[in-house]
């Protein structure tokens, strides 16, 4: 990292991922500000550790200390090019960097877990983080996702060992340093940025081949690697799988011995997937992880991550699926432990791209559901696209009971006394609606 620099300032402070690396380096010492286009828990928890941000995209709110000289700018693909600050930067000569680029510089002098996939990053990774914890283990993780137990997304326990999640997307993982990796899943998304799902392999397999010591990786995929799964063989895998009203006992078998009844706590055989890709990732590299496994019992998950609580005595999952795949995990896991319920999903789709390529199989696994309502598409960093909405998306679903909604009848489309189970999926802010939610649970108790 440049020693001139001794100022940071985020354009997009409040993403996930970026308000963990301003944290972390408000935390060593740097001064730290940020912009962000809306309020929200992670620019509210910010604020209240000491860090300034605007939510006015006003050049001269900039203070006249954070100089070319000595400020680093860290953006985010959501920033739009048109954005005054942003421009700013650039045509005043500063160092601009995304957020992918200073990942890649802070932790290239630890041991490296980076945790890619196109689904169950943010879960794998927060399972490899609760190990480490209770391996008593000097690491830093950078989770994607806010860990109950922690009430965070920075995770600093020392400096030996780090944990990052590696996004494929703009093939930003390909500016880590990984020393152990994990895949967790390949599957076609981002075709805005890879054109075509050959191209998508292609990213992950360079991935794979900047990992300088070990990777685990889905049993299905077709890259070198040691393979997991969940109920067939593979290097590592879970088998005797008993579903419990909270999760799962399992054997843990890896190449060298077998553990017996472990306990997960968190349903859905996709998360028990990731568990295992955690733990063998672990063993692979030679740790305890024999010591760290009992831990999984309580694990105590990760916000929007099949996230479930109580509202007006209906049962709420919350969960950031936002791809038709992950959808089908989620609807496959309501179906094993709560099938006698009747169900609801709300849905915001993510991003006119994926809306657009994905619309059939969307609209595919959302017809499996009792009830479907639909927000409107959260656009993050894109224009519309003429033609792609929520209304051609449920012109599609195969399904009678099905509405558009707002975000000013969310609450009421959540009360609906027809439904038992409801299932709030999105990766936009559908997820400030959530959080109105339970706050409203919170003044009533």
């Amino acid at each position: 990292m440049d020693k001139n620099v001794i100022k940071y300032f985020f354009l997009g402070i409040g993403g996930i991922g970026m308000s963990s690396l301003a944290k972390y380096l408000f935390d060593k010492g740097y001064k730290v500000m940020g912009y962000d286009k809306t309020p929200s828990d992670n620019t509210s928890n910010l604020v209240l550790s000491g860090i300034p941000i605007l939510f006015d995209d006003e050049v001269d709110l900039i203070p006249s200390d954070y100089n070319k000289e000595t400020t680093q700018v860290i953006y985010t693909p959501a920033i739009p090019k048109d954005h005054a600050q942003y421009n700013y930067f650039i045509d005043k000569g500063y160092s601009i960097k995304k957020r992918a680029e200073l990942l890649g510089e802070i932790t290239k002098d630890s041991i490296v877990f980076a945790i890619a996939g196109t689904h169950g990053k943010t879960t794998t990774a927060s399972f490899l983080s609760h190990l480490f914890k209770y391996a008593n283990l000097d690491y830093t993780a950078f989770i994607g996702g806010i860990l109950n137990s922690d009430n965070s997304n920075l995770i600093n326990r020392g400096n030996k060992y780090t944990i990052v999640e590696a996004d494929e997307y703009d093939r930003s993982f390909l500016q880590l340093f990984p020393d152990f990796g994990c895949i967790t899943s390949i599957d076609p998304d981002h075709l805005d940025i890879y054109g075509d799902y050959s191209e998508m392999e292609k990213a992950f397999t360079d991935f794979s081949k900047k990992i300088s010591q070990k990777l685990v990786l889905a049993s299905e995929l077709e890259i070198e690697g040691f393979s997991y799964a969940v109920e067939k063989k593979a290097d590592y895998y879970g088998s005797n799988i008993r579903v419990d009203e909270g999760g799962y006992y399992f054997d843990f078998n890896t190449p060298d011995r077998k553990f017996k009844d472990v306990y997960l706590n968190l349903i859905g055989k996709h998360n028990l997937s990731n568990a295992i890709g955690a733990a063998s990732l672990m063993h692979v590299a030679g740790l305890d992880v024999g010591k760290a496994l009992p831990s999984l019992a309580n694990f105590q998950g990760v916000t929007r991550r099949m996230d479930i609580f109580k509202y007006n005595g209906k049962t709420i999952i919350d969960d950031y699926a936002h791809h038709p795949k992950e959808i089908k995990a989620v609807f496959n896991t309501t179906q094993s432990f709560f099938k006698e319920k009747s169900n609801k999903v709300i849905f915001q789709p993510h991003l006119f791209s994926r809306t657009r390529d994905f619309i059939e199989e969307f609209a595919e696994i959302l017809s499996r559901f009792d009830q479907v309502a639909l927000m409107d598409i959260y656009p993050a960093r894109e224009d519309p696209i003429p033609g792609v909405n929520s209304d051609a998306l449920l012109d599609l679903v195969n399904n009678p009971n099905k509405q558009i909604i707002s975000r000013n009848n969310f609450n009421s489309a959540v009360e609906d006394p027809k439904a038992d189970l409801v299932v709030i999926l999105g990766a936009g802010d559908i997820g400030t609606c959530v959080e109105n939610l339970k706050k409203n649970i919170h003044n009533e108790t």
